[in-house]
């Protein structure tokens, strides 16, 4: 069982991209290369968010292309996070579960263990403005856990913290894949994110997948001029 993509055709101004890739399910794969390359448009058309021009996603072997966002079997945090100003943590941990916010008591459990599980259980009646960044994403991680989908695509939500809040959030996330055997995708321009957290990275340049090898394996690549490029060498 697997996300496979194939043929995946995406127009953006004048760049024509195509998209093949499989992730076998339960791996946690980094996808890294230059900015402008397509990494975030690969996320929003896995997710739903942009359509293809030709081409299939399917996953768990379901074709979920021509699915709505809010039926596709995925989770997205961004790097802005997910969450409502106006609403305290408790509440927006909740939309995860039901939109219109009508829970009963085995949901309202399961907030309050999602959100003590990312470590803001004193926090559940805070506002976003009254937290920190990482803590802002711990609670778009919290939303996660409620919602249950079994692909979680995160594209650089880690990005604006500081070098060890963010080992921390990559070693929260490695946690949650761990306990719910999800798949997951991170968009990352931190070469050593991968390194710390995934079992495969896959290097994106130019609007095409060009490696995808696992993580120590991919760091020991030297037959790509592009790669070789983008990492310093």
């Amino acid at each position: 069982m697997s996300l496979v993509i194939e043929n995946l055709r995406f127009a953006y101004e004048d760049m024509l991209m195509q998209f093949d890739l499989t992730v076998k399910a339960g791996s946690f794969l980094a996808i890294i290369g230059p900015s402008g390359a397509g990494k975030t448009t690969l996320l929003n058309l896995i997710a739903g968010f942009d359509q293809p021009l030709s081409g299939s996603i399917t996953f768990n072997g379901n074709q979920i292309c021509q699915l709505q966002p809010a039926r596709r079997p995925v989770s997205m945090i961004f790097q802005e996070n997910n969450l409502f100003a106006h609403l305290d943590v408790f509440t927006n941990v909740a939309l995860g579960i039901s939109p219109r916010l009508k829970l009963d008591n085995d949901d309202r459990d399961k907030i309050s263990a999602a959100i003590a599980r990312v470590g803001l259980d004193n926090m559940q009646k805070r506002l976003p403005g009254e937290l920190s960044g990482g803590e802002r994403q711990r609670a778009a991680l919290a939303r996660v856990l409620v919602r249950d989908k079994p692909l979680l695509l995160l594209d650089e939500p880690f990005a604006a913290l500081g070098p060890a809040l963010r080992a921390d959030m990559l070693d929260l996330a490695s946690e949650l894949h761990t306990e719910r055997k999800m798949t997951i995708l991170l968009v990352t321009h931190q070469p050593e994110d991968a390194r710390r957290v995934a079992s495969h990275t896959a290097f994106l340049d130019n609007g095409k997948i060009t490696v995808c090898e696992e993580t120590q394996k991919f760091f020991q690549l030297k037959n790509y001029i592009e790669l070789g490029d983008y990492l310093g060498r």
